[in-house]
């Protein structure tokens, strides 16, 4: 029976695309639920206890894709995390010095040298977009400006997710990601702007509906160039996906990939907008 199943869905593709489809879902449902408690509700020490375990296994993940050193740059990114805003460049700086010590311990100088600098790359890619999570979630109504730069996407993923898949046509980036179509990106950018329209009046009082649209107008962008970018980064090392722990999304970077890129543009949204 369970042979037959697994036959069945590998010759018929409209199967497989409904069973991915499934496990996209039930994954969100429990995703979901898990965030906005997380964000909204859970005491600090927990809610930065899941934001530290998220970012580890980002980062363990990012590290198997390119190769960099990954014991380094797990205690770079903890320090990062619990540091005050202040000492984080002063973090930055000793493990840069530290990542170039390595190539003089490795066999091979050229590969150590470029593991070296993915190192700092991923350091800053994903501890610095989690500080600014943490920065964003402490701050003046900061847990729902923290919900909407992690639901936003969502929002647009899944937009881009059906849409793309009915009605695209267009390549975005084909070299880089050759799912990705310009109508999927349009849908995108309309499911975010309609999910922010609606959520930011309502969880951030005095929020304008042009000041909404704009935010979700960057929020969705950024996020839309993140997902690329992280697909440039598994294209280059030749993988489909960053990991197998989320059934239907992939790895957890690859789920959060969007975020990753919003955070730090929200974050400095609110910050010049004294929000």
């Amino acid at each position: 029976m369970g042979q037959s199943l697994r036959t069945n869905l590998t010759l018929n593709p409209r199967l497989l695309l409904r069973n991915d489809a499934m496990k996209r879902i039930l994954t969100a449902l429990l995703l979901v639920p898990a965030t906005i408690y997380t964000v909204l509700f859970a005491p600090w020490a927990v809610f930065l206890a899941v934001v530290a375990v998220v970012a580890l296994f980002c980062f363990r993940e990012y590290a198997t894709i390119t190769g960099a050193f990954a014991p380094l740059g797990f205690v770079a990114g903890m320090l990062i995390l619990v540091a005050p805003p202040a000492e984080t460049t002063l973090i930055l700086f000793l493990t840069a010095l530290a990542a170039l010590c390595l190539p003089l311990a490795a066999g091979s100088l050229e590969k150590a040298t470029a593991q070296a600098g993915a190192l700092m790359l991923g350091v800053v890619y994903i501890f610095g977009a989690w500080k600014t999570a943490i920065l964003l979630h402490d701050g003046t109504a900061g847990r729902y400006w923290l919900l909407f730069a992690l639901v936003v996407n969502w929002f647009g993923d899944t937009g881009a997710y059906y849409v793309g898949r009915k009605f695209g046509r267009r390549k975005l980036a084909p070299a880089v990601s050759p799912g990705k179509t310009w109508e999927g990106a349009a849908a995108s950018l309309v499911a975010a702007m309609i999910f922010g329209l609606i959520y930011l009046p309502l969880a951030i009082k005095g929020t304008p509906l042009w000041q909404a649209a704009g935010i979700s107008l960057l929020a969705n962008i950024a996020g839309q160039v993140g997902d690329l970018a992280e697909s440039a980064i598994k294209r280059s090392a030749g993988v489909k996906d960053s990991g197998t722990l989320l059934p239907g999304h992939g790895g957890v970077l690859d789920r959060v990939d969007s975020s990753l890129f919003t955070l730090p543009v929200l974050y400095t949204v609110v910050s010049l907008l004294g929000r």
